[in-house]
């Protein structure tokens, strides 16, 4: 099927203070049909300010310029109480650098302004990762000894989201309802994310490329990098889905966002029993039962201002019961 494509290039030199770094609050930078295409570029998560193995975070002076966001982009045929679906057909590291640091009271395994201890800060570190998009590797060599691994090159993308309701506002450091910073490696190529619409055209942004990211990204930063994406978008009308769900040929996916983290899994876990309840036509508790014995549940972040848990099921176990009316597949073919 052809569809429109509409290219969006980024400048990766421009002041930082001119990107978006909020979901909501900013108006669409460029229209994209649906069914239709898009490819642009995303800044890292640091606006290009770490751009040296010898940098420390504090060297960047970002003065608040994290998780820039290309974007947002109205989506004419998107309304409120749709849902849009957004296939990731390619990912591509820009640079063949990315970095990694440990960030003064942020991270999973150290004090933070949410969890408060009297203990001093670890101290700054940036790690300087090579890229090979050839060889498909990320290459880490350690700071205080002579140690070098190569782990598989994974892009994926941090935040991807839509306009909260209500006309809220959000950082692009937050997770929620709307998408947001969810940090999930789940968003890699060849998955689709289905998020609900809450305002005309959706106002659908993205960014925070990672070459790859172990699940919980417990450091608080992945291997942070500049990406080349593309994008298919299509709406499902009248239909709309409440918190962030994820397919890809080998499963679905729903995702919770919430402090403390089992409410998280709580929400990641219902959202599912009540897709699965609609895919089926179990009852409620049969669908409960069924998750209960089939969920995969990683933890897609452990860091940010709310935790991201995802509930996983095998598509296999469902018999080829239709999702979505088939639309995973759909957007493949775009």
């Amino acid at each position: 099927m052809s569809v429109p494509h509409i290219d969006y290039p980024v400048d990766f030199d421009q002041d930082p203070g001119l990107l978006t770094f909020t979901f909501g609050g900013k108006d669409a930078v460029a229209e994209v049909p649906a069914p239709g295409t898009l490819s642009t570029s995303t800044l890292d998560a640091f606006a290009g300010r770490l751009n040296r193995p010898d940098m420390l975070p504090s060297d960047a002076d970002l003065q608040g310029y994290l998780n820039p966001q290309t974007g947002p982009f109205f989506i004419p045929q998107a309304h409120p109480g749709d849902t849009l679906a957004v296939h990731f057909k390619s990912i591509v590291p820009h640079f063949d650098f990315g970095v990694s640091t440990l960030i003064h009271f942020f991270g999973a395994l150290t004090s933070t302004p949410q969890t408060p201890t009297l203990q001093d800060p670890l101290p700054e570190r940036l790690w300087y990762y090579g890229i090979d998009t050839a060889k498909g590797t990320v290459t880490l060599n350690a700071k205080e000894s002579a140690h070098s691994f190569d782990f598989a090159l994974d892009p994926m993308h941090g935040t991807v989201g839509v306009a909260p309701a209500k006309n809220e506002v959000h950082s692009s450091l937050t997770p929620g309802a709307w998408g947001g910073n969810m940090d999930t490696p789940e968003l890699r190529a060849g998955a689709t994310c289905y998020l609900g619409v809450n305002v005309e055209g959706a106002l659908f942004n993205f960014g925070d490329g990672h070459a790859r990211q172990g699940e919980g990204e417990s450091c608080g930063t992945a291997v942070e990098t500049a990406m080349d994406s593309t994008v298919a978008f299509d709406v499902v009308s009248n239909y709309y889905t409440p918190w962030p769900r994820i397919e890809t040929d080998e499963f679905i996916m729903t995702t919770g966002s919430m402090r403390p983290m089992e409410d998280a899994y709580r929400i990641a876990h219902t959202e599912m029993v009540h897709w699965i309840s609609e895919i089926t036509g179990m009852s409620k508790l049969d669908s409960y039962q069924f998750v209960s014995q089939a969920a995969l549940t990683p933890v897609a972040n452990a860091v940010d201002t709310v935790y991201t848990v995802v509930c996983k099921i095998p598509k296999a176990l469902l018999g080829g019961a239709d999702v979505y009316g088939g639309i995973h597949e759909k957007l493949k073919t775009y």
